[in-house]
């Protein structure tokens, strides 16, 4: 790191003792020097050592649909087409052959989709680089480098491989590797690392290692371990596995009852292979990754591009943001502070500044970091009467730049600005005090990690008077503190995890207000030297990761084994990082982040890749993420409550309901649906499905979680109010010819067996779709209005099923199933029949469904009300009113209150530091002073430290009444609102009982008029 500014060391773990000293070993031999390759020795060279780029693994379209048609559920239906081949169902054989390629063929388009982004994104990135090749400079992409090419490395650009530098020094920015903001020096014979940028100079350099073989390929084991199945796959799988052995033990008890009564081998088979596709979750994948693909569009309109589709329901669950710090949460860019101390009179910030400028060729474009900082900020226009007659620029060993400057009278004097200690050196030996002051100040920056620049100035041929100090830092971005407030309000906690020294680390963190709380990595655990991590990690280190506000000094094992850590204590990690040294971390994230501007090896590691400056994106992301894992809930809720309602429906009429025993001469043995009906039934519904990642749904203010045993719950109920109904239904078209029937009760006709067919199939489709729409809510169905496409769609295929229902010409399907439209014939009546009946049963379905609801939540039954973070049971009712939350999802209020009282404490927290710190410098001072005079001033000193800290004491007084009130006023609002909703609820009960007797009033005189109809001895049916 070039000197010429003061600042920190990194200290180094000694898992990296021997990688050093190896580093430091090959430094030190001779370097060897190329002078170009012809393309026909690059050429063999690239097939000896591989393209010079991260190995990815890459599946062709053809075989990404090929996949597709040998997942699980593919496999049960080439299982059903191989039963229909067998036993000559070719019909069915065909319609199930369809419904398995259409859903391959969706799944494929949606995958391959994201696929294509990423690459087009990747491609506009791909890096270039200047070699000499056939004895000519030429520019060519990175990744066809070899070892042995001469590259030119110039300011500005990017070092494409790990090469030595063969004469010549070159500053290059390191951030990306090491997390220093400032650039590292790098002399002739020593190594540049790819990854690095070039800040300052131009050399040429050979290539050493390419690829694999990098800095950053030598921790390719880290990102090679990380091949885990992600949460949704797991919960499809668990979900899929229930519903599959329900299917199988069902229809296989049916099967076996079919063949026991007599029913030929072929029907009965044929029939249940085709119950048990209609039953199982075909497109329960085609759905979640289609709705995951609409929220990945939806990420890449806000500036982020989704690399790994299933990131997308992770980021739903984030608890815990670890964050790198240069270049994520700061603008990898020093900048001057404002405080700026003096040592000469008549100087002021301005003055400092523009003395610095001076010794910069300010005329010029910037030649480093420095420079480009100091010129920034100064007033260059005060300098067009100037010249340099003389400029030494900078130099490691004298660490400062120094000019002589003619003003236009004629007058010269010489400024120079470097290290503390190298200008202080330049003044006259009376200067002693001047010299104390400035090390002491640099001293106090230093423990604050802000580093100094010192500026000085010589009149003619005179002494060098010290000017001031120029304090600068790495800042962080303006919207960092802001962003992260907002994450912090949706429950998710952020730690920064950074390479860079520890007290910069520490006063970034202290204006970020995330904590003073920055611990270095003695303590930490090293990776194995066979590359396993250890599974105590969420025991052993997650305390202490949980119990700090982030780490500093660290190398990227360090970062990989803290995410892990958290991720074993049952965290939702999300990393985000930008440089070579984030990347096993970012892959080993549940959610890695690569920010804007990131390294290909971060971008080739991470799930999602910011195109945007700041993290300002990810708040966006965490409220589109878990509107999508809502959207996914409601899908799976009704899936398997469609799956219960279709599967006992058949399982209890092949058992309960034998058409036979109604009507012994025409109707046949079990009660059985057209194979057409049943994928028609299927493919409605999948179809209209696929538009529920269209549809309007509310982000959840906490992290999302998987609770299945919630979901099965609320599924059964609605799918066995749905079943239920329908099995009502069929017994009351059964039984309709017999006297004193449900239909004759009502004065309803009895219907013929084929309508009775018709009946059932339009009742079972218009109950799947209206328990959709009860199953996107805890609450009753008009308490969240669906999307505009979700209702489009559900009303174009109850409608299509309506119609079909009712124009189904008369025929007699395989095996014997007589099918009449419920419009042809007599009693034309029946759809309406149906819809009738189907409204009143999904009121009273969806009424059930909130009661049921309320009994969970009332008694915290499968923990609903509770959120296990890692830490404990955390109360889900107080998580869930953390922030106020529009209509469309948006918070209204951000937690403001509670994360500035949090920054408060933290500045309480920094600012007693610094006064311990000042106690025990002073209680040295005063046992070793000498004399009355040195004792009585720092008595003073010790009096004025002690009457801060009484302020700092009434502060935290006033801090603590504060968060009091606070708590008070919550608490307060919270009865209020309990009081209101309780006398809400009374005033709907009243409502309901009022309505309750008014319907029972009517229903006595319904039944009193039909008792005088009847002793008139008139048919009420005709009139």
């Amino acid at each position: 790191m070039p000197e010429e500014a003061s600042g920190g060391s990194q200290a180094q773990p000694k898992a990296h003792q021997e990688e050093v000293g190896a580093q430091q070993a090959a430094a030190s031999r001779q370097p060897v020097s190329s002078e170009g390759l012809s393309t026909a020795e690059a050429e063999q060279l690239l097939r000896v050592h591989g393209r010079n780029e991260l190995e990815e693994k890459h599946t062709s379209k053809l075989l990404i649909f090929l996949k597709l048609l040998v997942m699980p559920m593919p496999i049960m239906i080439w299982l059903a087409v191989l039963v229909e081949a067998a036993i000559g169902n070719w019909v069915d054989m065909f319609i199930l052959l369809l419904i398995q390629f259409v859903n391959a063929f969706i799944a494929w388009y949606e995958t391959t989709k994201a696929g294509d982004a990423v690459r087009a994104l990747k491609a506009s990135l791909r890096p270039q680089a200047t070699a000499r090749r056939d004895g000519v400079w030429q520019t060519l992409d990175a990744a066809a480098l070899v070892p042995g090419d001469l590259v030119l490395l110039a300011s500005g650009s990017h070092v494409p491989a790990d090469c030595r530098v063969n004469e010549g020094t070159v500053d290059v920015d390191q951030s990306a590797l090491t997390g220093e903001s400032l650039p590292a020096t790098i002399r002739a014979g020593e190594p540049a690392m790819m990854g690095g940028t070039i800040m300052r100079g131009e050399v040429h350099a050979t290539v050493e290692q390419t690829g694999k073989h990098t800095f950053f390929g030598r921790t390719a084991t880290l990102l090679q371990s990380v091949d885990s199945v992600g949460s949704l796959q797991r919960v499809l799988m668990r979900v899929v596995t229930v519903l599959l052995i329900l299917s199988f033990l069902l229809c296989g008890i049916v099967l076996i009852f079919l063949l026991a009564r007599g029913e030929r081998f072929r029907d009965a088979l044929g029939f249940i292979v085709v119950l048990l596709v209609a039953s199982i979750p075909i497109a329960i994948e085609i759905v979640s990754t289609t709705t995951l693909a609409l929220g990945s569009r939806q990420l890449s309109a806000q500036g982020a591009i989704v690399t790994r589709l299933t990131a997308i329901e992770e980021m739903a669950g984030m608890t815990v943001l670890c964050s790198d710090k240069t270049g994520t949460l700061t603008l990898n860019q020093m900048v001057i502070q404002a405080d700026c101390p003096t040592f000469a009179p008549g100087q002021s910030r301005a003055s400092v500044l523009q003395a610095a400028a001076m010794a910069a060729k300010w005329w010029e474009p910037p030649r480093d970091a420095l420079d480009t900082m100091v010129l920034g900020a100064a007033d260059l226009g005060a300098l067009s009467g100037l010249r340099h007659v003389d400029f030494t620029p900078f130099d490691p060993t004298l660490k400062r730049t120094e000019a002589n400057i003619q003003a236009a009278g004629g007058a010269t004097f010489r400024v120079t600005k470097g290290a503390a200690h190298a200008v202080c050196s330049l003044l006259p030996a009376d200067n002693a005090e001047t010299v104390a002051q400035v090390n002491a100040k640099v001293e106090e920056y230093g423990r604050r990690g802000i580093r100094c620049m010192a500026v000085g100035l010589a009149e003619g041929k005179g002494p060098w008077r010290m000017l001031g100090l120029l304090t600068f830092l790495d800042p962080p971005r303006p919207d960092t503190r802001d962003t992260l407030e907002k994450a912090l309000g949706y429950g998710v906690d952020t730690k920064m995890i950074t390479g860079d020294n520890v007290l910069i680390a520490r006063e970034t963190a202290r204006a970020l207000g995330l904590g003073t709380r920055i611990c270095t990595p003695e303590g930490l655990p090293s990776l194995p030297a066979s590359g396993r991590v250890p599974r105590d990690l969420g025991v052993s280190l997650a305390p202490l990761v949980l119990a700090s506000d982030g780490f500093a000094q660290v190398w990227p094992e360090h970062k990989y084994l803290i995410v892990e850590a958290l991720r074993q204590a049952g965290h939702g990690v999300g990393m985000t990082g930008d440089g070579v040294n984030d990347a096993p971390a970012l892959k080993r994230a549940d959610v890695g982040i690569a920010v804007s501007g990131a390294t290909d090896a971060a971008r080739a590691s991470a799930d999602i890749v910011l195109t945007e400056p700041g993290l300002s994106t990810i708040v966006d992301a965490i409220i589109i993420a878990r509107r999508i894992f809502r959207r996914i809930a409601a899908f799976l809720n009704y899936r398997i409550a469609a799956t219960l309602q279709l599967l006992l429906f058949f399982f209890v009429a092949v058992f309960a309901f034998e058409p036979q025993r109604y009507n012994p001469q025409q109707w046949p043995s079990y009660f059985q649906l057209p194979v057409l009906m049943l994928m028609l039934i299927t493919l409605l519904n999948d179809g209209t499905l696929i538009s529920i990642g269209y549809d309007r749904t509310v982000a959840s203010p906490r992290p999302e979680r998987w609770n299945l045993r919630q979901i099965f719950f609320m599924a059964s109920v609605l799918g066995l109010v749905a079943c239920l109904s329908s099995l009502l239904l069929l017994w009351a078209c059964l039984d309709a010819p017999n006297p004193g029937s449900a239909f004759q009760r009502l004065g309803l006709p009895a219907v013929e067996y084929g309508k009775i067919i018709t009946l059932i199939y339009l009742k079972v489709s218009i109950s799947d779709f209206l328990t959709l729409f009860s199953s996107r809510t805890t609450g009753f169905f008009w308490s969240s209005r669906p999307g505009g496409l979700l209702l489009g769609a559900a009303l174009f295929s109850l409608s299509l099923s309506t119609v079909l229902a009712c124009a189904w010409p008369a025929v007699t399907v395989h095996p014997n199933i007589p099918v009449l439209g419920l419009a042809r014939g007599e009693h034309r009546w029946g759809a309406l029949l149906v819809w009738i009946y189907c409204l009143a049963w999904w009121v009273i379905q969806d009424a059930l469904k909130v009661a049921a609801h309320s009994v969970l939540i009332a008694f915290n039954v499968f923990g609903v009300r509770t959120w296990d973070t890692g830490k404990g049971a955390v109360d889900g009712r107080l998580l869930g009113i953390r922030v106020d939350v529009d209509a469309d999802g948006t918070p209204a209020a951000p937690l403001t209150q509670y994360t500035t009282a949090q920054g408060v404490h933290h500045e309480v927290e920094a600012g007693l530091t610094d006064l311990q710190q000042a106690y025990e410098q002073l209680h040295k001072d005063l046992a070793g002073a000498r004399g009355a005079d040195e004792r009585r001033t720092l008595e003073q000193h010790l009096t004025a430290v002690q009457s801060m800290t009484n302020q700092i004491n009434e502060l935290t007084a006033d801090g603590v009444d504060f968060l009091e009130t606070l708590k008070q006023e919550f608490v307060a609002d919270m009865r209020q609102l309990h009081a209101d909703l309780m006398d809400w609820c009374q005033k709907k009960a009243t409502s309901l009982t009022a309505l309750s007797d008014r319907t029972q009033d009517t229903n006595q005189r319904f039944e009193k008029a039909q008792q005088e109809t009847r002793s008139l001895g008139v048919d009420a049916s005709a009139i």
